[in-house]
């Protein structure tokens, strides 16, 4: 079993008498890889979320999209994903270049259910995953540290609609969102490619 408890969360357990309850979530569920089941999950998301710290230890969450199956399981210890034309502030990559300690939140809501994985990434826009998908930017791998199933009580409803128009997809001109039409910001948009 890891312990993935720090003194903060194992003061909070017991003034709230939950230390063995998270001692037998420890064991129970923290999983040091990717197992079939996560992998089936995580391929199967068309969507997740990020958070990620700078070097100043300010975290930040961003939502990340795609085409169901964007999020690619390499391995039982290595996922990968492409970064897509974003507002040009680059902050998940950014963070991720500055300290690589990530955790992400995959989402079903659908069927409620969810899984975190926790890992350090790596940015490159040399990976050799760039030709595979289709207008990204950089591809993110992620070397795992943790996954484990969460409960899905607090999980509302949802249902599924056509994804968005701004998911890059082969074939097709992808738009530019309207704020990038907006005299504003128009002297400062750079070229698609850097």
């Amino acid at each position: 079993m890891s312990d993935i408890y720090h003194p903060g969360n194992r003061e909070l357990q017991d003034a709230f008498g939950t230390r063995p309850l998270a001692d037998r979530v420890n064991e129970l569920i923290i999983q040091p890889e990717i197992g079939d089941e996560e992998r089936e999950f995580i391929t199967s998301r068309n969507m997740f979320f990020i958070s990620s710290v700078d070097p100043d230890g300010q975290p930040t969450v961003s939502y990340k999209g795609g085409e169901v199956g964007f999020v690619r399981v390499l391995d039982s210890k290595t996922i990968a994903f492409p970064l897509y034309d974003g507002n040009g502030m680059f902050l998940s990559a950014g963070n991720i270049k500055a300290s690589p300690n990530v955790g992400l939140l995959f989402i079903d809501f659908e069927n409620p259910h969810r899984l975190r994985l926790h890992g350090k990434a790596t940015v490159s826009v040399d990976d050799e995953l760039m030709d595979s998908y289709h207008e990204a930017q950089m591809i993110v791998r992620i070397a795992v540290s943790n996954t484990f199933i969460n409960c899905p009580r607090y999980i509302h409803p949802a249902t599924p609609e056509e994804p968005s128009i701004y998911v890059p997809v082969e074939g097709r001109e992808t738009p530019d969102p309207e704020w990038k039409s907006w005299e504003v910001v128009a002297d400062v948009l750079p070229d698609k490619k850097p």
